[in-house]
């Protein structure tokens, strides 16, 4: 049969106009989008409770997450990345070049040796810095990757890429999107907590916001000094049982407004919040008050001691949130945004979170808690090894979203290892090398959570952390 007979044979398609094809290919993409939506809604809003636990997409290695947060970008050279090249670089000049540089660079630019001894600790031999004197001795606990990169040069954009997924701000925090995902062990506390600083870290309360989700999963900050929660206490004369009647008919009245407005979906979060505040004032005071724990754990956090007090309150209070059920605590340290001085800037920072954090991976592990606990060390970038001219011996460091040190402990965690590396200057990373997306899929992986099935439909399409897609490193799970 030749070609042209076998054109004539084929069936006659029925002719359809460009208008009529866009309008079919409309409505098919329209129905998968609203499905999603109404499934959405139905896990997230219509659910009598949405924080209740929910399972997971894949087997979990944890079932909690402590973030710290040191807020400013840690010099990753000063800290557990070694450097011995600067010592034959050090004061020796050079011009920067690259596409991402700080705007804060000018001038002459010269490489600068770590004021920090290193050394290697642990049967791992890991590389830390000999001031992390309390941290050292847990380091088999610890992973260390040094491949991660980010986008951005400036402290908000990076802070909301690693906290957010997104560098420009308005998407739902990580601790919100593992609520939204796994709901909270404890119905009597907010399943995402946050404890910041006095200060908040640049780019605000953003960095833990519940973003395009619903309210539900906004992290609750915890105040740093004074009491943790304003009136947690109702006034005076005012009972329990009055307090239950007025939510009662507080919750009718916006009950029907609700069926007269069913778009504003902030009333159910609105009705839930007042519900959850009414259940925290009992649980909260045990979960928050440190009156009940040993002097002898108290001094094993350093509280009490001017240099580690703060931070080892926090990490006690997580310890403690965690113990009672809480998803994800988020704790900010800061700022370690050392561009002179980081000999002593550096220094100070270390000694305030050294044992705090030391002390916090060796209560979880006599408690049984750090396999389920997954704990994360980072900040929003790393620094380059060199600097400007800027008087005397006040060295220090600009931004570097090309290399930088996280570190995980706990939580199923390949402990024991260092995975990736930087070049011999610390400039760039050079080994197993991933943007923070991975880095990000890698932590929803580790709590049992599948990025690719973590979205909510939003503004026309399917929004998930990684913001396109990401892979799991392989190379950080135990």
């Amino acid at each position: 049969m030749s070609s042209f007979t076998f054109i004539k044979a084929l069936p006659v398609m029925p002719h359809i106009n460009r208008r009529d094809s866009l309008f079919r290919i409309g409505t098919s993409l329209g129905s998968l989008a609203f499905a999603s939506l109404l499934a959405d809604e139905a896990r997230a809003e219509q659910r009598s409770n949405p924080l209740a636990p929910q399972p997971g997409h894949v087997p979990a290695k944890a079932k909690n997450c402590i973030f710290l947060m040191m807020e400013g970008g840690p010099s990753h050279i000063d800290t557990f990345d070694p450097k011995p090249a600067l010592a034959k670089l050090h004061l020796q000049e050079f011009t920067r070049s690259g596409e991402r540089k700080s705007a804060m660079e000018s001038g002459r630019r010269y490489f600068v040796q770590s004021p920090f001894r290193f050394g290697k600790y642990g049967e791992s031999g890991a590389d830390m810095a000999e001031n992390w004197q309390h941290l050292s001795t847990v380091a088999d606990e610890l992973c260390f990757f040094r491949g991660c990169q980010v986008d951005s040069v400036n402290h908000p954009t990076a802070m909301y890429q690693m906290n957010c997924g997104n560098r420009f701000g308005g998407d739902p925090g990580i601790g919100a999107w593992v609520t939204y995902g796994l709901g909270s062990e404890n119905q009597n506390l907010p399943g995402f907590v946050v404890l910041p600083e006095v200060s908040y870290p640049q780019g605000g309360a953003a960095n833990w916001s519940n973003g395009y989700l619903p309210a539900f999963y906004q992290g609750t900050p915890l105040r740093p000094k004074g009491s943790p929660i304003l009136n947690l206490s109702p006034p005076e004369g005012i009972s329990a049982e009055r307090q239950r009647l007025n939510l009662d008919l507080l919750k009718t009245l916006n009950q029907r407004h609700a069926q007269l407005h069913p778009q504003h979906r902030e009333l159910a979060a609105r009705l839930e919040s007042y519900e959850l505040a009414f259940r925290m004032q009992t649980e909260i005071p045990n979960a928050i008050h440190l009156d009940d724990e040993s002097k002898a754990t108290l001094d094993m956090y350093g509280i009490g001691a001017d240099e580690t007090d703060a931070f080892g309150r926090k990490c006690l209070l997580a310890r403690k949130l965690v113990e009672k059920g809480v998803r994800f605590v988020q704790l900010f340290n800061g700022t370690w945004d050392s561009h002179d001085f980081i000999e002593r800037a550096h220094g100070n920072l270390i000694r305030g979170v050294d044992q705090p954090i030391a002390a916090l991976i060796k209560d979880l592990k006599a408690r049984g808690l750090l396999d389920s606990t997954l704990i994360v060390w980072c900040g929003e970038f790393g620094r380059t090894p060199d600097n400007g001219v800027r008087g005397g011996v006040a060295y220090g460091r600009d931004h570097n979203p090309n290399a930088m040190t996280i570190w995980l402990a706990g939580g199923g965690c390949r402990a024991g290892h260092t995975i990736g590396a930087t070049d011999e200057t610390g400039m760039e990373a050079v080994e197993d090398v991933h943007p923070v997306r991975n880095f990000h899929v890698t932590l929803l992986r580790l709590l049992g959570l599948d990025d690719n099935k973590l979205t909510y439909y939003h503004a026309g399409r399917f929004k998930q952390l990684s913001q396109f897609g990401g892979k799991v490193i392989p190379e950080l799970i135990g």
